[in-house]
């Protein structure tokens, strides 16, 4: 039998018991929809945390310290690290967040010198809208991550206040770092005065060094410079540093994980359980197919394709809304000003269909191959 031509049977066969195939395929796609939340979770943890060979930033921060309130380090460490063999530049950040816990919506204002940022991150971000040299001009403008500006609905021009600064949006960037993606950008001085605190004070320190292949040696020489100073300080990758803040989202995605597999085995159950019930009460069905020439094998394939529909559509269903509201929500799990992206791509949503079919092969295999051996003759009897 050509599959093509089996396709509109299926269909029906689907279609014809319209309450149980919209039910079973309404719990697929509640299925798949947290499904594919939580690998969209665990895929932004993976981007933001993920090292690579070509990392070359460094984070020195206040040794013992976690939330950005609490790491205060003298701004005029910059000359020592940059004495430092193998450091290819020094930015000071001073960090204020409107929330240091755990939340989906944060506003992280980071101050930098502007020449610094300009000079080191010029060349990464990209403007989407507004004036560079408004930015530069001003000393109240913020430069505003593309994400933040669309969940919080900011344009250039506008004020906005958080976390007690009131800024004013010069411009919207856009970067592949995802550190970008919820934050704004201000002058160094700004950030720290209105953060009632005094000038001098940063957070932390961002450093470039020449090559990868000195990170490690790097880190532990800065803090060995430190390391009998009032203020310490505590130096990681920067993939690392994020990991080691963000431990305890790392942990729930983790867990989180589990729950996916839970939505699998229960799109398992619903599919396998429609199918069951399709195939018992189609017995004489089948048994006039077989007498008509179909074999086994094809009669075990159309119940197989049966079941590779309800969880094609159902997942489909599910997987493209969860992909929709993590795409257009611009949700982003933020804590002590690290932020972590809620990312899905289209790939996702790919992989998620490709694993209802192979679900919807594994439930229908057990009562394919049952229906594939009845005998005509007691096909029609059990009818």
């Amino acid at each position: 039998m050509n599959p093509v031509r089996a396709v509109p049977y299926v269909v029906k066969q689907v279609v014809r018991h319209r309450v149980r195939s919209g039910l079973t395929v309404g719990g697929i796609a509640i299925a798949m929809f947290l499904f594919t939340a939580v690998q969209a979770m665990n895929e932004g943890v993976t981007r933001v945390t993920a090292a690579s060979a070509n990392d070359t930033t460094l984070v020195v921060y206040r040794e013992d310290r976690y939330c950005p309130a609490t790491s205060r380090l003298p701004q005029d460490y910059q000359r020592r690290i940059e004495s430092v063999e193998g450091v290819a530049g020094v930015t000071p950040m001073k960090i204020v967040v409107s929330n240091c816990r755990t939340s989906l919506d944060v506003v992280t204002f980071r101050g930098v010198p502007k020449s610094d940022f300009i000079a080191q991150r010029g060349g990464e971000i990209e403007l989407v809208a507004g004036s560079l040299e408004d930015w530069q001009r001003r000393t109240d403008a913020a430069l505003v991550g593309e994400t933040l500006a669309s969940r919080r609905g900011f344009r250039p021009g506008m004020t906005f206040n958080a976390a007690g600064i009131t800024a004013y949006v010069a411009g919207v960037i856009r970067s592949d770092d995802p550190q970008d993606h919820n934050v704004a950008y201000t002058a160094l001085p700004f950030v720290q005065l209105a953060g009632r605190d005094q000038l001098g004070v940063v957070t932390q320190f961002n450093v470039k060094v020449e090559d990868s292949s000195v990170l490690d040696r790097v880190a532990g020489d800065i803090d060995r410079v430190f390391a009998n100073a009032q203020d310490p300080t505590a130096t990681f990758s920067e993939k690392a540093f994020i990991g080691r803040v963000a431990d305890d989202i790392i942990e729930l995605v983790g867990f989180a994980r589990w729950l996916g597999l839970g939505c699998l085995a229960a799109v398992l159950a619903l599919v396998a359980n429609s199918i069951v019930l399709s195939v018992q009460s189609r017995v004489s069905e089948h048994a006039v197919l077989r007498a008509l020439g179909f074999s086994g094998g094809q009669v075990a394939g159309l119940i197989i394709a049966e079941g590779i529909v309800l969880s094609v559509v159902g997942g489909g269903v599910g997987g493209a809304a969860a992909v929709a509201v993590a795409r257009y929500g611009n949700f982003a799990m933020s804590v002590e000003g690290i932020s972590i992206p809620i990312s899905a791509r289209a790939g996702l949503l790919a992989s998620g269909l490709v694993v209802c079919g192979g679900i919807g092969v594994l439930a229908g295999l057990v009562p394919a191959w049952q229906a594939s051996r009845r005998e005509i003759a007691a096909c029609f009897r059990a009818a």
